[in-house]
């Protein structure tokens, strides 16, 4: 590797020290503070000049504060003449919002695009998005990581018996195939419905045969854990032996964590996309580490290597 410099956002200098510690490189200096008028101030603390910078940034809450932060990062970067100027975003802000299917609504996604890259980022790298297309919204370049393989990795090692994978809903099946394709079980899915903006999923029933079966449910994310939860709930009602979940981003928002504890899930893998709050670790939960795979990422681009070999 050469000419690189990696900088953390506020709340994203544990993930980014992971990342350094990995390819063995300094956590790269810089000054982040609030006047008495809550402006935000970032100031580079080296030279960046002709470098291939990275700057991380996660989307722990106030998330509108965590992508200020990083669009005035990004500015003084640029104007400090950074050769290149990678924004690495674990966990992609806005990502839901990524289609028009209301009237009179934003796409934020494509928003988010457009403002970093106007801010003067040079590529994008992040992981596991809610909807693949959203890379299209780019006219940079934007890299997409997957936790797929760490948390196949996970399972095996678990050597669960008589597993069946779980899709949470129709949109969800094809993600749930390739699980079952790699685990060599079978697959099932929830008829689920969901009511307009309301975060409350109902799962009304099964499709496959669970009974008796370790079930493990995939998904992107985990938000208010309504969805999983219900999904869980209807895997108990069809007779699961054991049920398990396994997603890359955890935001658990609301009083998810409580959902999480109070439901029939044995164990909920996550990786650490997101910062894990204190007050939201519990035994359900496990939080597998992505910032080696995030490493390796940009140690390729950094050479210019292709990353499909370590992408699977």
């Amino acid at each position: 590797m050469k000419d690189i410099k990696i900088f953390a956002c506020t709340t994203a200098e544990d993930f980014t020290k992971e990342i350094c510690d990995y390819l063995g490189l300094p956590l790269g200096q810089m000054n982040v503070m609030k006047f008495k008028n809550d402006n935000t101030f970032v100031q580079i603390l080296e030279t960046v000049r002709d470098k291939d910078v990275y700057i991380v940034q996660t989307t722990k809450p106030p998330v509108n504060e965590r992508v200020m932060e990083l669009l005035i990062a990004i500015d003084a970067l640029k104007r400090a003449s950074a050769g290149r100027i990678n924004v690495v975003l674990p966990y992609y802000i806005y990502s839901r919002s990524d289609k028009k299917d209301q009237p009179r609504v934003p796409v934020t996604a494509k928003l988010m695009a457009q403002i970093l890259e106007a801010a003067g980022a040079t590529r994008v790298i992040t992981c596991d998005l809610h909807n693949p297309a959203i890379q299209a919204y780019f006219n940079i370049n934007c890299d997409r990581i997957s936790a797929q393989k760490l948390l196949q990795e996970y399972f095996v090692s678990k050597n669960l018996k008589d597993m069946v994978v779980v899709a949470t809903d129709a949109g969800s099946s094809k993600k749930a195939y390739k699980y079952s394709k790699f685990f060599g079980c079978p697959m099932a899915m929830i008829d689920k419905r969901r009511d307009g903006n309301d975060d409350r999923a109902i799962a009304t029933t099964v499709i496959g045969d669970v009974k008796d079966k370790q079930a493990i449910i995939f998904d992107d994310e985990i938000d208010t854990a309504g969805s999983i939860i219900e999904t869980a709930r209807i895997l108990e009602e069809f007779g699961a032996k054991e049920i398990y979940a396994g997603c890359t981003h955890g935001v658990l928002s609301a009083n998810a964590v409580e959902r999480i504890q109070n439901s029939p899930i044995k164990e909920m893998v996550m990786t650490n996309t997101i910062p894990l709050d204190e007050h939201k670790k519990i035994d359900k939960i496990k939080v597998l580490s992505i910032a080696p795979l995030f490493a390796e990422s940009i140690k390729r681009i950094n050479e210019g290597r292709p990353l499909g070999e370590i992408l699977g």
